[in-house]
């Protein structure tokens, strides 16, 4: 299991990575999924990129990697309404209105990423907990 979550954890973190990377080279990109009720949508994505590059970073810091898992797990959830916007309003994004064959895995796949988050910061075990008396 623990080299499981130690690849999940790096893949998640080179994500994140990536993304935050993103966010902060190309934020006007992002300002068309922000929900009008966000505050100051384009420091907002910056601030998203700041916390994705710091929370992959920490991520990949084991004595940070628990509160890392946590965090952006929270940070997914904080930004499934821009992907719901994105998905219902059909915002257009870099010149590319994109389909519910894009949408529809993405939003189904927000939770999967949280998991993800949690186990590989090692704040959960499930699926894979070892049944009691089980050999480590």
């Amino acid at each position: 299991m623990e080299t499981s979550r130690l690849i999940l954890r790096w893949v998640l973190a080179a994500g994140y990575l990536f993304v935050g990377v993103v966010h902060l080279a190309s934020p006007e990109t992002f300002l068309p999924i922000v929900p009008a009720w966000v505050p100051m949508p384009r420091e907002t994505i910056l601030l998203t990129g700041v916390c994705e590059i710091v929370g992959a970073l920490a991520l990949m810091t084991l004595r940070l990697s628990l509160a890392a898992g946590v965090m952006l797990a929270l940070y997914a959830v904080c930004v499934y309404p821009a992907n719901i916007k994105h998905a219902l309003d059909g915002v257009v994004v870099g010149g590319t209105q994109l389909s519910w064959w894009y949408h529809a895995p993405r939003l189904a796949f927000q939770p999967v990423i949280v998991w993800w988050a949690l186990f590989a910061g090692g704040a959960i075990d499930w699926p894979f907990r070892r049944k009691s008396g089980e050999a480590r």
